[in-house]
Order: C-alpha cells, then structure tokens, then sequence
C-alpha cells in the first residue's frame, strides 16, 4: 500500500509492449534494473505493465535498435494530474493563497488540549485563559507564558503551576493541582469521643482519654464512648482531647416508592438534521430556522474537526441531528420497579457508608400499593461510629 502511494506521488507510467519476442524485453529490464509491475499478457507478443517517468524513458531509449514497439497507454500520479493547471493561472493563483492561509493560520491557536487536571475541569481552566486574553485564534507568538501563569494561578487556587506549550495549531496546558495540606490534629481543645449513630460496639481504641464502653455494647446516636476527662489520684480531673476509633455493627433501613405507571418517549421516526461550519469563533449554518415549536425532541450534535496532514486546521464540521418522539403512558413491571428502587437505595446506601466502612449485608422487600410500588432495603454494615463532641468548661466561680 505505501509503495503503491509512493509510485502515484512520483508518477508512473503504463506501457504497452508489442515485440516477437516479449521475454528479451522482460530480460533487459532485469538487466538494466529497471523495475515494472502490474504485468497483464494481452497476447503471446504483447504485454501491459506500469513503470515510473524514469524507467520508462531509459526503456524506450535501449528498444530503440530492437524489433519492438512501446507505446504509452496512460498516465497516472501527481506530476501529471498537476501538468493540467499549468495554464489555469486563476487556479494556480487560488492554490497559492490556500497556501499562504494555511501557512499564516499555523501560527494563530486553534485547539486547546489539557494534561494534568483531576479535580479542577477543563472548562474552569480554559474560561480562564480566555479571561487572560488566550483563546481560540490567539497569535502564538504572543504568548507570555510567565505572566499568564501568574493570572491564571490567582484565579483558580487550586492549581500551584500551569504552562501553555503551543505545537502547530493546537495549544497543549499542562497543569498541577495544589495538594492540600493535612488538617492539623487539635490536641488542645477538650473534647469527647461520641456515637455519630446508634450500633453495636465491636472494638475500641483509644489514644487519649478513659474507655466508657466495652466491645459488645449497645450504644445509642450521641453516646458517650471516650471521656475526655480523667480522674487521677494525684491532681484530680484532667480534661485531654479525647481521641480514638470504635467500630460497631450498624443497620439501616431505607425506602422508596415507584410508580408503577410512568411515561415513556415513543419515538416517531421523524428526524431532522441540520449542518454547520465553524470556523474559528464564527459559525456558518447551513440551514434555515433553526427553533422547533410545540415538538420534544432529542438532540444529538456530531463534530468532526478538520485535519491536514496531521495539522489541525479551524473548521469544524458540526452536525445536529434532531430525533422526535411522543411522551406515552405505560405500566411497569413490578420486578423491574423493584430492581430499580433497589439499585437507587443501594446507591444511596453506599453513599452513607463507603466514607465509614463497608456494607456486609442487605435484604430488599416490596410491597405494593395501589399503583405504587413501596421498595424496602434493610442492610447490616461495619464502619467507623466515632465522633468529637467538644468539652465546654466554665471559668465562672461561684460567689462567696
């Protein structure tokens, strides 16, 4: 395939060749080293076969002084199909400025990538760029990278570096985000460790402060689990920053409804599309009205960026295909009903428990009600139910 491609981009040849005997010219090719492919035997003195602009001059040149005769049945290639403009000099002149354009356009931005970024989104990042004067069909030689670094930094603080590296006509960012700085433990602050829900207790650490349950203790939501003051026999209370971690068996109970009668899209089969160019920042539609009254519809937008031996160049195709549908009233499956309304409570369930420890159990049950379904999921977990409650202390004294 690429020496196919090759041989059109220098131009070859096809040839015919009518000699008594075919084989001496096939020899004197080898001999000579000039090559030839695509052999078709149109008789048993003549031959087809294509061959490049050079072979075949040399080839005519040494069967000059044989009984043969080559003739010329084609042209094919680039150089040939470019000899036909050589007198079209508005063509020529037109190919020329699409040169030029495409030379001067290389230099302006006209794509942007972003590396780097996890929390912070893409469209923050460039929204503020193009705040900062960077933006599509920026110049980009006028790019100052140190100074928009500094911009950009004071406007989003939750990246600590940024750099724009411009190739072509795309414009690479590349970013960092600020780790954030651990929160400092106050060991200062009198407090007491308490229950964030109520379970059952099954192991208890603490670093700071007096145990006041024990593993297999029933404790309710706001419990006292780690006392913050201790009695010694020396000075009397001491109040600490109590710290630890209990880890309890916890249940949860969590209910949905689902109507069993919901509306549905019922598509129509009517479709409309709709094209456009953009070129840079300005937008070239191909169609007329582009609102649509009184009808639903979904909207799907296709984009195809025009590229150019690899370059990105500013044009960008855009189609909006609309696609019409009717809302219509249909029942529901109540074991579909109920797959459903269990993966939402197991979703949210996750949500509650995941940042605290795990989910080891769960049972979902329905029942329904008229035209509700009333989904049920019960489920047993294991997590962290440790929580600091500050210590307020008093510095009144009593009168005397």
């Amino acid at each position: 395939m690429l020496k196919e491609v090759v041989n059109r981009i220098q131009g070859q040849v096809r040839l015919r060749v009518e000699a008594p005997f075919p084989e001496r010219v096939l020899n004197l090719c080898g001999a000579r080293n000039l090559s030839f492919w695509d052999v078709a035997w149109d008789s048993d003195k003549a031959f087809t076969c294509r061959m490049s602009r050079r072979d075949s001059r040399t080839l005519r040149r040494a069967v000059q002084e044989m009984d043969c005769t080559v003739t010329v049945v084609g042209r094919e290639g680039a150089p040939y199909f470019l000899l036909r403009f050589r007198r079209r000099y508005v063509l020529l002149a037109g190919l020329g400025l699409c040169a030029a354009a495409m030379v001067y356009g290389s230099f302006f931005i006209w794509d942007f990538q972003v590396e780097g970024n996890e929390t912070v989104p893409d469209e923050e990042i460039l929204r503020a760029l193009e705040q900062n004067g960077v933006g599509i069909g920026t110049f980009s030689f006028s790019l100052d990278p140190e100074g928009l670094r500094n911009q950009v930094l004071l406007e989003i603080p939750e990246l600590s570096w940024l750099t724009v590296n411009v190739s072509g006509c795309r414009a690479t960012v590349q970013v960092r985000e600020r780790v954030k700085k651990p929160e400092m433990v106050d060991e200062r602050t009198p407090t007491n460790v308490v229950a964030r829900r109520a379970g059952l207790v099954l192991t208890i650490q603490s670093t700071e402060g007096v145990n006041m349950v024990l593993p297999g203790t029933s404790v309710e939501e706001g419990q006292l689990l780690i006392s913050g003051v201790e009695d010694t026999d020396t000075v009397g209370a001491r109040i600490l920053a109590g710290r630890g971690s209990v880890t309890a068996r916890t249940w949860y109970t969590l209910t949905t409804r689902m109507p069993l009668a919901a509306e549905t899209k019922s598509y129509t089969g009517r479709k409309k599309t709709g094209w456009s160019l953009i070129f840079g920042t300005h937008r070239v539609k191909f169609y007329g009205n582009s609102s649509i009254e009184g009808a639903e519809y979904d909207k799907i937008t296709t984009r195809y960026p025009w590229t150019l031996l690899g370059l990105r160049l500013p044009v960008t195709l855009v189609r909006e295909t609309y696609h019409f549908y009717e809302r219509a009233e249909t029942g529901m499956d109540p074991a579909a009903a109920e797959s459903a309304g269990e993966a939402i409570l197991t979703e949210y369930l996750h949500s509650l428990v995941d940042p605290y420890g795990t989910v080891t159990t769960t049972l979902c049950t329905s029942r329904q009600r008229g035209d509700v379904l009333e989904v049920t999921l019960a489920a047993e977990c294991r997590e962290e139910i440790a929580r600091t409650a500050p210590i307020y202390v008093s510095d009144d004294t009593p009168d005397p």
